[in-house]
């Protein structure tokens, strides 16, 4: 049975350790480890042991204290080289103090150190609670891992991520629907959806911090509140829960400081939360007699309370939990499902990449532009980066690498033979031996020991060599920018919280401080938050790193050296501030976090979640002002409703306007003076509500005075913006379809004062733009024809010379012809581009939609792209990790950049092009080639057109089947060769969109002169086509039963190969390149997903 408080407190108080864990089923160990950091030495002894996971107690030498967090890091490092998964417990010389130490690990983030203080004064309760949970039973000896073990202490000592309900938002569209159905008193449908969603945000809010204990200690106060309302009915017929009660609690309640004893007898003892949300909405000034009935709340509150409500994200196995990130999953699918809006959740991991790689990049950049003696050559930086060994290369690439030996020794000796230096290197010339037959076993899936799920041989080889080759560009001193750790695919979220942590360069600290505090971080279509949050992620830990080494050197140096440290402190340690957590995300929250979206209801559920997060930092305690809890920051003004696209940019869009007249000329210094007014009222906003102890009149007038001026403002921009592109529409019927946001007046003080933001994120919607209901002028992208090419477009306007931007978007953006415009505006940046398919797996759940990730940098023009990623779900949780970039592959196909990843494909490249393109055979009309125009695994180039019959038409050409025409018979002969090569299929992955081969990826295909025989390969290979074809019978909607022809070009590809060597020679390939582009893809192309063929239709 598991340990009591009582016994457990007995031994920590005793410091016997080793009894404790005994006591809680844990092997006894007694490794003995010195450890000498700096120049002092410290002793760790093995206390406990289960199944490879260590407990290890630290105490330093005699006479010396407690070590500081500094380190304590900078040992748990050492350890870790030694001993990867552990705990440490460190204790004073005295045996009054302890630190529980864990490092936690999560692939692609940073290890979140999580430290537990206990003084023998103390009451040991939370360390009970966290230590009580690693006990183990006799029953559990055997079976238990140290995965199991790693697992338990890490759910004990940290919290985890969410668990999205899909059973709570399928319930929750009803519950919406039927809650829409009881408001009266608002005449239009749009400001309808938009107060139900209002109203649900502030109840759900609502069921969120009564868990709390912030409602009258109440935690069920909404449903007494409501029972005690049919009692008063009881009494008075007019009494209504919504006007009498809700309205009061909202507005009087926890929109005000002040409460008279009357309300408080109404309400309870409730705090004032500030934050906009409970303010009275514009809906409810403009539709003064708005009733809600009763029994829409009594609806609502039976579906609430089916769920347990819980402001942190841990998982756990009810299924029945609801905590603040499954309700912005929640709003997110709800109002895209409900608006078809095009866009689609983003996963964690996702907005994580993207957001990591463009927020720390720019944060080096400004420290580096202020300080740059930290980044020369040689600087504490680089060779910190120099002497960390494979420390930031991600787990996912270094698992299985031997730890000593060679990189092959431990495969197998068939797999062995395939290493074979001299025959890499030899130039194809027909004579055997072939290095892609001796290499055939390399195509079998590989052990678990050394492989990750579903990996071959080959790919184990491949991560091993890509190991090698980053740790040697570790080794050699080659990482010596911040971008690097992009194009190397480095941790950079750990390596960036260890500079911060670890460093004693004090000005490299106030530098990156300031820039942390002063980035500007922009998602123009945010929908309920997702990057938001991520940024914060990425910020959160960056900010109490910084402050807590703040305190760290003033605590060593005394006061007074460190001014600017000091005066930090100052600001963070206020009284207002409940704690450290909620000093930060208020920080992050006013300061660093800037939102847009055309949706009402999605800027409310993202402010919704801020909230949230902020009120989760704190637990109510009635004995102190506002139970303890700090106003929250009102963000309606960082994160606001709009259309990003239409609207007033920046000051050269609107000279443009203004120099058409006379009178806009003579007025432009006005609205400049009114812009930079605003501009000034917003700062003065932010800085009243950092203060921590505002006065509320203040801070009412201040948001009052910078709205009416804000109204104004927007008032006479867009009488500007009508005049001068919608003149022929009503104004007021403009206005309302429109919904224009003139960047340079809502956020001039960023625009016009910083240049720009700093960093712009996000996954815009992917919506044609013949589906919009407003028209966008003066884009070159509107050519394009979808809707995320104008966010795009927007975003370089938005941003300054030296920010960074990502997004996640249609990976066609880069390789059809219709995105030309687009494609000059991102290769006029530094891109890294990383293309990711549909099959096996896809990136958005139950949407077909091959997507690009791009990270873009203002100061660089290089451009590095990755492969067009495939794999099986189980490989999800390190796709990011395995990420692989070549940079700079020039190409001559129009309107394409290359899906390449390796240096081998740069050489095949530049090797093939040296011949003409295949263009200069095609003729308009002459001898033809059928061709299957959406391939998946294979190309099908044939002499005579497949079989093609439905009920409706007869026998017909099959719409998928396309041709072109060639000169004469040989050139038909050797295209049809080459275009059922492996070659080609590579040349068409690369370059086309990978669904459609249209006419441009055959046109630019570099083939010339080809002088080997080809004609005996293409009469084999369309012989074995025709002997493997199955005719097929199946029945469409549209045109009854069909019959026609199903071919698998697997079965042909032993014929391929011969191909595939033959044009080896002609392009003067290596071995090792003509075994690059036989097993291109191998996996997908020749695994289980081909087994339903690929037909003729």
């Amino acid at each position: 049975m598991a340990i009591t408080k009582a016994e457990f407190s007995v031994y920590i108080k005793a410091f016997q350790f080793r009894e404790l864990f005994n006591e809680m089923g844990w092997n006894n160990d007694h490794t003995k480890q010195p450890v000498i950091v700096d120049v002092a030495s410290f002793n760790l002894t093995g206390i406990a042991e289960k199944s490879g996971f260590r407990i290890f107690v630290c105490e330093p030498a005699k006479g010396n204290k407690l070590p500081d967090s500094a380190t304590r890091k900078k040992i748990e490092g050492k350890v870790t080289k030694l001993f990867q998964e552990h705990l440490i417990i460190f204790i004073d010389e005295h045996k009054r103090e302890q630190v529980w130490q864990l490092a936690v690990r999560k692939a692609g983030s940073p290890t979140k150190i999580s430290e537990t203080r206990y003084d023998i004064t103390q009451d040991p309760e939370l360390l009970y609670q966290r230590a009580s949970g690693l006990f183990f039973t006799l029953d559990e000896e055997e079976k238990v891992t140290i995965i199991d073990v790693t697992k338990r202490v890490a759910e004990n000592f940290q919290q985890n991520n969410e668990r999205v309900t899909k059973k709570f938002y399928e319930s929750f569209k009803k519950e919406h629907i039927a809650f829409l159905k009881f408001i009266q008193g608002i005449d239009d449908q749009l400001n309808m959806d938009w107060y139900a969603s209002l109203m649900l945000n502030r109840l759900m809010f609502c069921y969120f911090i009564q868990k709390k204990g912030f409602l009258d200690n109440d935690k069920n106060y909404l449903q007494d509140k409501l029972k005690e309302c049919k009692e008063k009915k009881g009494k008075n017929k007019f009494y209504s829960f919504y006007r009498d009660f809700l309205l009061a609690l909202f507005h009087k309640g926890l929109g005000t400081p002040e409460h008279t004893k009357n309300l408080e007898v109404e309400i309870g003892k409730i705090p004032y939360l500030n934050g906009g949300l409970f303010d009275e909405h514009e809906i409810e000034k403009t539709f003064k007699e708005i009733k809600i009935d009763d029994k829409a709340f009594e609806k609502l509150f039976d579906f609430f309370d089916q769920y347990e409500w819980h402001l942190d994200t841990r998982e756990t196995a009810s299924g029945k939990d609801i905590n603040p990130d499954v309700i912005g999953y929640i709003f997110e699918k709800y109002i895209n499902d409900r608006a078809q809006m095009g866009a689609y959740y983003t996963k964690e991991d996702i907005t994580d990449y993207i957001s990591k790689n463009c927020i720390i990049p720019w944060l080096f950049d400004e420290v580096k532009r202020q300080y740059s003696k930290a980044f020369v050559d040689g600087s504490w930086l680089w060779q910190m980066v120099k002497a960390s060994g494979d420390e930031y290369i991600y787990d996912a690439v270094k698992y299985g690498v031997p730890e000593s030996g060679g990189l092959s020794d431990d495969l197998p000796a068939e797999i062995k033979k395939g290493f074979a230096p001299k025959l890499e290197k030899k130039v194809v010339d027909g004579e055997g031996p072939w290095l892609w037959e001796v290499r055939k076993e390399w195509n079998k899936p590989a052990p678990s020991d050394i492989a990750l799920p579903t990996e071959i041989y080959r790919e184990v080889i491949e991560r091993r060599k890509r190991y090698a080759d980053i740790k040697g560009k570790i080794e050699n001193g080659e990482i010596k920018e911040i971008n690097d750790f992009i194009t190397y695919n480095l941790n950079i979220r750990q390596f960036v919280q260890d500079v911060v942590e670890t460093t004693d360069d004090t000005e490299f600290i106030r530098n990156f401080y300031k820039a942390l505090s002063g980035i500007t971080i922009l998602d123009p279509t945010c929908g309920s938050g997702a990057f938001l949050f991520a940024a914060m992620n990425i910020l959160e830990p960056l900010y109490e790193a910084c402050i807590k080494r703040m305190k760290n050197f003033i605590d060593e140096s005394g006061k007074g050296k460190y001014k600017f440290f000091e005066e930090t402190l100052v600001r963070v340690n206020m009284p207002e501030h409940p704690n450290l957590q909620y000093f930060i995300y208020k920080s992050i929250i006013l300061n660093n976090l800037y939102g847009v979206d055309i949706m009402n209801e999605a800027v409310e559920i993202a402010k919704l979640r801020l909230f949230l997060k902020l009120v989760a930092t704190v637990d109510a305690d009635y004995r102190k002002p506002n139970l303890g809890l700090e106003p929250l920051p009102d963000v309606d003004f960082n994160i606001r409703a709009g259309n990003t696209l239409l609207g007033y940019a920046t000051e050269n869009e609107l000279d443009k306007v203004l120099a058409e007249t006379i009178d806009g000329y003579l007025g432009k210094p006005k609205i400049l003076e009114k812009c930079d007014i605003v501009g000034r009222a917003f700062d003065r906003y932010k800085e009243i509500q950092l203060q921590g102890n505002a006065n509320f009149e203040d801070f009412k007038t201040a948001k009052d005075d910078l709205n009416d001026r804000l109204n104004k403002l927007r008032n006479e921009l867009n009488q500007l913006l009508h005049k001068q592109y919608y003149a022929n529409m009503k104004y007021d019927q403009w206005l309302a379809i429109n919904q224009s946001f003139h960047w340079f007046a809502e956020f001039y003080e960023i625009i016009a004062g910083k240049g720009g933001f700093d960093v712009v994120i996000g996954n815009p919607p992917y919506v044609e733009l013949k589906k919009i209901n407003y028209i966008l002028n003066h884009y070159k992208t509107s050519e394009c024809g979808n809707l995320y090419a104008p966010v795009i477009e927007r975003n370089y306007s938005l941003i300054g010379d030296k920010s960074k931007s990502g997004m996640i978007i249609p990976h066609s953006s880069i390789c059809t012809d219709r995105m030309s415009n687009l494609i000059v505006i991102l290769k006029k940046q530094g891109l890294w581009l990383s293309s990711y398919d549909i099959r096996p797996s896809r990136l958005f759940d139950g949407v077909d939609q091959r997507l690009l990730i791009y990270i873009s940098s203002n100061n660089s023009t290089d451009i590095y792209t990755s492969n067009y990623h495939r794999w099986a779900s189980e490989c999800r949780e390190y796709l990011f990790d395995m990420v692989e970039y070549v940079g700079n592959i020039k190409t001559e196909v129009p309107n394409s950049i290359i899906k390449a990843s390796r240096q081998i494909e740069k050489q095949i490249h530049d090797k093939c092009v040296t011949n003409k393109p295949l263009s200069f055979q095609i003729r308009q009309s002459g001898i033809p080639i059928y061709f299957h125009n959406a391939p998946r695994y294979f190309i099908r180039a044939m002499k005579k057109e497949p079989y093609f019959w439905n009920e409706k038409d007869g026998e017909k050409n099959s719409i998928h089947v396309k041709s072109i025409a060639f000169i004469d018979e040989e050139s038909m002969k050797n295209a049809g060769v080459a275009l059922n090569a492996s070659i080609f299929y590579w040349w068409f992955i690369v370059f086309s969109n990978c669904r459609d081969l249209v006419k441009r990826e055959i046109d630019y295909f570099p083939l010339s002169n080809l002088k080997l025989k080809s004609d005996g390969l293409y009469k084999q290979f369309n012989q074995s086509l025709e002997s493997n074809k199955y005719r097929k019978e199946t029945y469409y909607k549209a045109t009854g039963k069909v019959i026609y022809d199903e071919y698998y070009p697997k079965l042909s590809k032993p014929i391929i190969d011969q191909i595939d060597c033959l044009l080896a020679q002609h392009y003067g390939f290596t071995h090792e390149e003509l075994d690059f582009i036989i097993n291109y893809d191998i996996k997908y192309r020749m695994g289980k997903e081909l087994d339903s063929g690929e037909n003729g239709e």
